[in-house]
């Protein structure tokens, strides 16, 4: 896929021309990129910076656009803001003047609001605190022009197909389930975000590789699942978190040996879906 020239914090790769379907495929963690004016803790280490990516879950889809879907994928490290949050998860431990509001939710309280204090591993990221200025100017410049290309690949499926529906692909710490746990998670909102139908088939899909499969716990899916979830206008949205042990070496942050049998795997996946909405 050659990914369509865009703004430099996301990319979009279309679905070649006649072959579009209703899939809005996204990745928001995958980014690598740190602007210069993150002003991490000195001496933060790059393994500690990049610990809380979904690392090279773009990569891993290449197969979406001969499947009729349309990717986007975030550039931007989700250390410098997270994509899957909502733009007023603010952090008021990390930002100085924060304004009032609604409690923050968990996950901000426990670092990971749309501006992380803490790293993946659980290491703070700052040894100062932000401005809301700060927070705000990151907001616009990554996470409002995601969202918004993210709308509008929505819009234009649904207006096109009669139909939007978003997978959003994520990957999870090998740690995060143990040695036992799945090694697919799907996340439909209990069932709120999208047609049965859809979940079954994709439990079905990846059981068939003889992968573990796990609904909603321990990831029901995040904030573009919420926003788009809207089966009863036309938007359904699942969330997928996939092991990291499946493909990737979390130590030496490179392909594992499993990589190519994952990316296999998914191929499969992703091409049986592309029939599917292709009817």
């Amino acid at each position: 896929m050659s990914p369509a020239p865009t703004d430099a914090t996301f990319s979009i790769s279309p679905a070649p021309a006649g072959r579009a379907t209703p899939l809005v495929f996204a990745s928001p963690h995958s980014g690598t990129l740190y602007p210069e004016d993150m002003g991490a803790a000195e001496g933060l280490s790059q393994a500690s910076l990049r610990s809380a990516e979904d690392a090279a879950v773009d990569r891993l889809l290449e197969a979406s656009g001969a499947a009729g879907a349309v990717l986007i994928a975030g550039r931007i490290g989700r250390a410098y803001v997270d994509l899957n949050r909502a733009p007023d998860d603010l952090d008021p431990v990390l930002i100085v003047d924060c304004p009032d509001g609604p409690p923050p939710g968990l996950k901000t309280l426990a670092g990971y609001g749309v501006v992380p204090r803490l790293a993946g591993d659980g290491t703070p990221l700052y040894g100062r605190r932000l401005t809301l200025e700060e927070a705000r100017r990151r907001i616009a410049r990554v996470h409002a022009p995601y969202h918004a290309a993210l709308a509008e690949q929505m819009q234009a499926a649904r207006e096109g197909r009669g139909r939007a529906v978003l997978i959003d692909w994520h990957s999870m710490p090998a740690r995060a389930t143990g040695p036992n746990g799945p090694d697919v998670v799907l996340g439909d909102r209990y069932g709120t975000a999208c047609a049965t139908g859809l979940t079954r088939r994709l439990r079905a899909l990846f059981e068939a590789l003889g992968w573990r499969v796990a609904l909603n716990r321990p990831y029901a899916g995040g904030y573009a699942t919420q926003i788009w979830g809207r089966p009863d206008e036309g938007f359904e949205a699942v969330q997928i978190e996939l092991n990291r042990r499946l493909y990737w070496d979390e130590t030496a942050n490179a392909p594992s040996v499993g990589w190519g049998r994952c990316q296999s795997g998914l191929n499969r996946v992703i091409a049986a879906l592309g029939e599917d909405f292709a009817a």
